[in-house]
């Protein structure tokens, strides 16, 4: 009982943190983009991982690089929840790549389209197509870019073979690909599944019976390896698979 009521109160006290966080985020976000970048991001991947705190997850990264991070990268992710949306950006310095419905949530539309986060409508080619020119012109600038290359929240098994965007990009480019497996050890509980709000997956993470969340990081993957975006995708979905099999048992 004592050990509920501390989780309780902890709880609020981050949560009050959280809120004056966003609120102070938001009123930030009136300023003109020019300006915003000079600082926002980095404030925003703060925030995310205040947002963090304050649902109460243990957010574990797990090292299984044997060298170190590119200068430049694509981070890559399985994508079996929304929790990731704020998990990536707290342990990585990335822009992400989100979808176009994003920009219109409460608060978090607003501060996310600061940070320079990137939209994209997924069944529109025309908007993938501008999306993989935002991303290469991101890259070029120096900054890392974190996708989903399963085209959307799947779930927690991956089925479907991996969109090639994000491989033809970086064979394009020549920007390595960086791969990150996603594991929430109570799947239940962190598993996007329709028709559910985002409120009501909040309640989820919350209120978790295990808030246990481990993001595994490999080595970086150079594009030079591979003939094609086919070869280069079919190669990174495997891995993929093989990742599921280690550690969804």
């Amino acid at each position: 009982m004592l050990y509920y009521s501390f989780r309780i109160i902890r709880l609020l006290v981050l949560g009050l943190d959280f809120v004056l966080l966003t609120l102070f985020m938001y009123g930030l976000s009136f300023l003109p983009q020019e300006r915003l970048d000079r600082f926002y991001p980095r404030l925003f991947r703060y925030w995310c991982n205040v947002f963090v705190h304050a649902l109460g997850i243990d957010l574990r990264l797990h090292q299984k690089n044997d060298n170190p991070l590119p200068e430049s990268f694509i981070l890559i992710a399985n994508h079996p929840s929304a929790f990731e949306d704020i998990g990536v950006p707290a342990l990585f310095d990335v822009y992400s790549l989100a979808k176009m419905e994003v920009q219109d949530w409460f608060l978090v539309g607003r501060i996310s389209k600061a940070a320079g986060t990137l939209y994209v409508h997924r069944e529109s080619k025309e908007s993938r197509s501008e999306a993989a020119s935002d991303i290469e012109s991101a890259l070029m600038g120096g900054k890392n870019i974190a996708l989903y290359p399963e085209g959307g929240c799947k779930g927690r098994r991956i089925f479907e073979t991996f969109r090639y965007g994000a491989f033809d990009i970086s064979l394009r480019t020549g920007v390595p690909i960086l791969p990150v497996f996603l594991h929430y050890e109570a799947q239940d509980d962190f598993e996007w599944r329709d028709p559910q709000t985002l409120p009501h997956k909040l309640w989820h993470f919350i209120t978790t019976r295990n808030n246990r969340a481990n993001y595994y990081v490999f080595d970086a993957i150079d594009p030079n390896q591979f003939a094609d975006k086919e070869q280069y995708t079919n190669h990174v979905h495997q891995l993929y698979l093989q990742w599921q099999d280690k550690y969804l048992l």
